[in-house]
């Protein structure tokens, strides 16, 4: 089956108060392991590629290459989107140019009017060419430099600016940040979201940071319009974790278990299980 865009999917999902998952491959072991549940528990996927995952993998070419080809070895028939996560604005072209089914363009950090000015370009250049959008308001917070920055809340009345050109899913800060969550994190702004959720309708809406968020915060975000959910940090975590697990038992020293086949199936088999569980709780098993 070929990359689709994540527009159907969405509108799915969004009708059927689930969320799709876009778990983000930074090589071929992410993308195998992402691809082959995907399939088993037949659910529609989102594989994420941030600008720094795409240089590493060789190029945007490279990413596209891998993940088509790899649909059709594996025969994989559920709806596969290919989508940039948080990409620039040159970012976004040279992904529309790769042949990526979906982008993500991040003006959260520019003054809204040329967030919006970019956005609009992006969303008429990605209707001719039938590919999905998703753009950002209210930025999502993270650690940089070692400090950690809480997540800022958007603005309801510049969500509905933005969603009103046409993109197909909108991601609006709601207090969520990217990796791990400090233990004084004060939890996500249901307020902030049933608002933008008021002004905005159908439009589907995305989590990011969708790492270390409680189950019952996440079922409650679902409830109230979140129809996408990124997750990337976790997966890290437990393919590190089944790693250093196989290492420090000193399996790689057993046999030929330094072949890097052997050496990263463990963290394979933990991004699978990891996967599945996300996708159980996001509620999309079975909607492919």
């Amino acid at each position: 089956m070929p990359l689709v865009n994540a527009k159907e999917m969405l509108t799915k999902a969004k009708a059927g108060h689930y969320a799709v998952g876009q778990f983000n491959i930074n090589n071929l072991e992410w993308t195998k392991a992402i691809l082959l549940t995907a399939q088993e528990l037949k659910s529609p996927v989102i594989l994420g590629v941030s600008e720094g995952a795409g240089k590493y993998m060789c190029g945007y070419k490279t990413v596209v290459g891998m993940v088509t080809a790899m649909i059709e070895e594996l025969n994989i028939t559920v709806p596969v989107a290919l989508h940039l996560d948080h990409g620039s604005y040159e970012g976004a072209k040279k992904c529309i140019e790769a042949g990526f089914s979906s982008i993500m363009f991040d003006g959260s950090h520019y003054p809204i009017e040329e967030n919006f000015a970019k956005t609009k370009e992006l969303v008429e250049t990605c209707n001719k060419l039938g590919l999905s959008i998703e753009a950002e308001v209210g930025s999502i917070g993270g650690e940089e430099d070692g400090v950690v920055g809480m997540g800022e809340c958007a603005d309801p009345e510049e969500c509905k600016m933005i969603a009103d050109l046409g993109v197909t899913m909108l991601a609006a800060g709601i207090g969520n940040i990217h990796g791990v969550y400090p233990e004084n994190w004060p939890g996500l702004s249901f307020e902030t979201l049933d608002a933008i959720q008021a002004k905005t309708g159908d439009m589907p809406l995305v989590l990011h940071g969708g790492t270390g968020i409680p189950d019952d915060m996440i079922k409650k975000a679902i409830a109230l319009g979140v129809s996408k959910i990124n997750v990337n940090t976790e997966c890290q975590l437990v393919f590190a974790e089944a790693t250093r697990k196989y290492i420090e038992e000193g399996k790689d020293k057993q046999g030929k278990g330094f072949d890097p086949r052997k050496l990263l199936a463990p963290g394979t088999e933990a991004i699978k299980a990891k996967v599945k569980e996300k996708m159980e709780i996001f509620g999309s098993v079975g909607k492919a």
